[in-house]
């Protein structure tokens, strides 16, 4: 027997698991229903281990006994878990995610045993098949386990798989997204859910002030992984976090009146899994939604069926209104996926060949003695405006790759990051002097604070975060190669067109003292950059805008005004030793 690992759906995911057993295998484990079941006790939480005879197998379950009416339906967010010095869910939080909430009592539970908890985590063994799994708020528990598994575990083939039974909710939306940017992560989770059952509704209602109005907005929980929701007679899935939070909540109106929290029970339903069909998602399958309208309202009706919720079974909840609802979010479900459906390998021929024209485009336009920034700031030629699709095919492609890789996990995000930094850094330097030209074109005004995209901040960000050695080498010119050099600070050509706009102040007011300093400042950064060898020869073509504002900012000096730059700029020769990369700076 072998555990499902990578499930390309929630349906995938039940069949897989119904199939082969491994619900039997986890709910037995729960009712200690094997021998050579080892229990440990915590503080308001046990933990069954079972290791299989002739297998790999390992099942992990959680028990918690505790009066319902003590259970806090309250969230408490990362923000104050890390003030109390509980870092151990950090590596879920993103840059653009920094927090998230959890409920209170099922943190406290896991946080009380914490140290237990991580030894028996250094007892898995990585190569074993690992099933964390439990019964009501065991099993929110054991979701908490199976997250604080995952950033070390990864993505490799023996993930844990997190088996529930009747769990209520655990987290926000925050803690939702966070889970669901791996589709890896994601599909470690399989929660089983009957419609009699309360539990799994418990945050749901007792969160909001007003449970009649109660809608996915208000409800301050969220579900992830994929829901196996079951009846007396049939069963179906979800994996879509909005549908399910609609039909818990559903379920929940139905449980309004019922006193007390006496689950369902779930060894009859285990048992009768394997005889019954799963009503298959739609979704999961739908690939034309200008055709599939009525297939999608068909297959909704389908589960919904399957889980008795039909005007003639329940008369205390509005159906019809229901299925609108679920059909919404199954069509923004499907829209996101596919925007979502990002590649970056299979777009990278085209990365590629874009780049390529640049690099062509910027060595023709130095045979013009203009540049490639100039030239396409002034859209003279034909090749300017030919550069425009370029320009636009990489924003797009690194756009979306920056997005991408903001809403990955911190350690997955890392690696990508580094992956990617060359490709990235190249890019930012040849490309983001289009958008400064673009932009100045315009009549724009300071680029830096006012315009710059927040996918190039990201990227030079990247650099500055990057190793050592790939900051090294990202950062440094061989004086071989100076021609092809691409300038270090992709915003030098903005810096050039301020300190153009300071010296056109200056033709108007000509002691500007705060003016004067900015341009002393400009001068010094650009003689840093020059005897670093980090900016491309090309600025000193005769047609460039630097070299135009060296002239004006020369004029205003005067003839006589002598500085390290000044000494450089005033002899050509030397700036012709600069191209070659033969010139020693004192």
């Amino acid at each position: 027997m072998s555990q499902p690992t990578l499930f390309s759906s929630g349906f995938e995911l039940a069949s897989s698991v119904t199939s082969s057993v491994l619900l039997h295998r986890s709910w037995n484990v729960i009712t200690s229903r094997y021998a050579g079941i080892v229990t440990n006790v915590g503080e308001g939480v046990s933990w069954k281990v079972y290791r299989e005879p002739g297998s790999d197998l390992t099942i992990i379950a959680f028990e918690v006994k505790l009066d319902f009416s003590n259970v806090q339906a309250g969230l408490v967010s990362s923000n104050t878990l890390r003030e109390n010095n509980f870092h151990h869910f950090e590596f879920l939080c993103t840059k653009k995610d920094p927090f998230f909430s959890v409920n209170k009592t099922a943190i406290s539970l896991f946080s009380e045993n914490y140290e237990k908890l991580d030894q028996l985590k250094s007892e898995i063994n990585s190569s074993t098949k690992l099933i964390v799994t439990g019964h009501g708020l065991g099993g929110a528990v054991a979701s908490l386990f199976t997250i604080s598994l995952l950033n070390s575990i990864g993505s490799g083939k023996n993930r844990p798989l997190c088996i529930t039974f009747g769990s209520p909710l655990i987290g926000d939306k925050k803690l939702q997204q966070a889970i669901s940017r791996s589709s890896n992560w994601n599909s470690c989770f399989l929660h089983v859910v009957s419609l009699k059952d309360p539990l799994p509704t418990l945050f749901i209602t007792n969160y909001s002030s007003s449970p009649a109005v109660l809608t996915p907005e208000t409800s301050g929980y969220m579900p992830f992984g994929t829901f196996f929701l079951c009846s007396d007679a049939n069963s179906t899935c979800f994996e879509n976090p909005d549908s399910i939070l609609e039909l818990l909540i559903a379920m929940g109106s139905i449980h309004t009146q019922n006193q007390g929290f006496q689950s369902s029970d779930y060894g009859n339903i285990v048992e009768k899994l394997n005889d019954k069909v799963i009503c298959k998602f739609f979704s999961t399958r739908v690939e034309n939604m200008a055709h599939a309208g009525s297939a999608l309202e068909s297959s909704i009706s389908l589960q919904l069926q399957a889980l008795a919720l039909t005007p003639h079974l329940q008369q205390n909840i509005d159906t019809n209104t229901l299925e609108t609802k679920i059909k919404i979010q199954e069509q923004k479900f499907i829209l996101h996926r596919r925007i979502k459906n990002f590649d970056p390998a299979k777009k990278l021929n085209v990365v590629k060949l874009c780049m390529s024209q640049l690099e062509w485009y910027k060595k023709e336009t130095k045979n013009q003695r203009i540049g490639y920034y100039d030239s396409y700031k002034n859209m003279n030629s034909p090749w300017d405006y030919d550069v425009i699709q370029f320009h636009k095919r990489l924003t797009n492609y690194w756009e979306k790759m920056v997005e991408e890789v903001e809403m990955k996990p911190q350690k997955e995000g890392a690696a990508f990051r580094t992956r990617w930094l060359y490709a990235g850094t190249n890019y930012r330097r040849m490309v983001e002097p289009l958008a400064v030209a673009q932009y100045y074109r315009e009549g724009g005004i300071d680029y830096v604070t006012q315009n710059r995209s927040k996918h190039f901040v990201r990227l030079e960000e990247w650099l500055n975060e990057g190793t050592k050695k790939a900051t090294s080498d990202l950062s440094s010119t061989s004086k071989k190669n100076v021609e092809a050099l691409l300038t270090f600070d992709s915003c030098f050509w903005a810096h050039v067109e301020e300190a153009l706009l300071s010296c056109k102040e200056l033709k108007v007011v000509r002691e500007k003292e705060e003016t004067l300093k900015k341009l002393v400042i400009f001068e010094e950064y650009v003689y840093g950059l020059v005897k670093n060898y980090a900016v491309s020869p090309e600025i000193f073509l005769a047609q460039s805008s630097y070299m135009c504002w060296w002239n004006e900012y020369k004029a205003i000096k005067g003839t006589f005004y002598n500085s390290a730059l000044s000494n450089f700029m005033s002899d050509a020769r030397k700036r012709e030793q600069y191209a070659l990369g033969v010139y020693d700076f004192p």
